[in-house]
């Protein structure tokens, strides 16, 4: 059983990204409730969550089902406890779907329109989906950080009514993962924790840190003054590209290396380094 829980299940703006968000007193909710697979969809399967959605729903909306006719797929063949489940459903085009049988703890129940699926069991009340779903509207910018705001709104709303242990964020799209070589954008997870939604902030913090590329538009040549700089703080005398590949290697920020400039966040953190 998955008791408590809440997630959103949403596609980007541009429909380049799809994602799960979920938090609930559980231990490492991110194991068992999200799943997704970039260009196809994602899907969050709680409450006695049937583990089996996660691969039977991705390989459905791949076929071109729709969220709607996914939800109906999967429940349609569920020989378990079907009144106790709870799953979400979204997929590369159209509206989300979400189910809540019967028999879910409550306060249960969910909301879905274009591009997102919002569900929890077991909540403070209906305020938390509803404020889960105002947060997403509301909100703009990359996929994860919108997911992440939806989250925190329905844990401010009362989340889970008998407390906090996990949460997760995941987030597919074609070649955003670490070097351009997976899909995987985003994967985090906080397996206990006494303010779950909180420590997933501060991970999505690091991860965009590490792990984004750099905005062109910010980047600044390594000539003149600046490449002096940054000389000085490598104790570099040869190729400056090459040195400042080897720090950033150490520094775990290769992917925001562009040959011929510096990200200002590297440019930050290198300054940091050498006080």
């Amino acid at each position: 059983m998955l008791p408590m829980t809440f997630s959103i299940v949403a596609r980007s703006a541009d429909g380049t990204a799809v994602g799960v968000a979920v938090a609930s007193k559980f231990l490492g909710v991110g194991a068992a409730v999200p799943a997704a697979r970039a260009d196809v969809g994602a899907v969050a399967t709680q409450s006695y969550a049937n583990l089996a959605y996660r691969p039977q729903a991705l390989a459905l909306l791949a076929t071109g089902l729709s969220a709607a006719a996914t939800v109906r797929a999967l429940t349609a063949g569920d020989e378990g406890p079907l009144g106790h489940r709870q799953a979400g459903v979204v997929g590369a085009t159209g509206d989300g779907a979400t189910f809540t049988g019967g028999d879910c703890h409550p306060w249960a129940g969910g909301v879905a329109g274009d591009g997102y699926a919002i569900q929890g069991n077991m909540l403070a009340g209906p305020q938390v989906v509803d404020g889960m779903e105002v947060a997403w509207k509301a909100s703009s910018g990359e996929l994860a950080y919108r997911l992440l705001a939806a989250l925190r709104a329905g844990d401010l709303a009362g989340g889970d009514r008998r407390g906090r242990q996990s949460a997760a964020l995941v987030v597919a799209a074609k070649g955003m993962g670490y070097g351009g070589t997976s899909d995987t954008w985003v994967d985090l997870r906080v397996d206990d924790h006494a303010d779950p939604v909180a420590e997933l902030t501060r991970l999505l913090e690091l991860h965009t840190l590490y792990f984004s590329r750099p905005d062109p538009a910010t980047l600044i040549p390594l000539t003149g003054d600046m490449a002096s700089e940054v000389r000085g703080l490598l104790g570099a005398d040869g190729d400056l590209d090459a040195a400042l590949a080897s720090w950033a290697g150490v520094a775990n920020l290769e992917e925001r290396l562009v040959a011929g400039a510096i990200d200002p966040l590297v440019l930050e953190q290198l300054r940091l380094a050498g006080q």
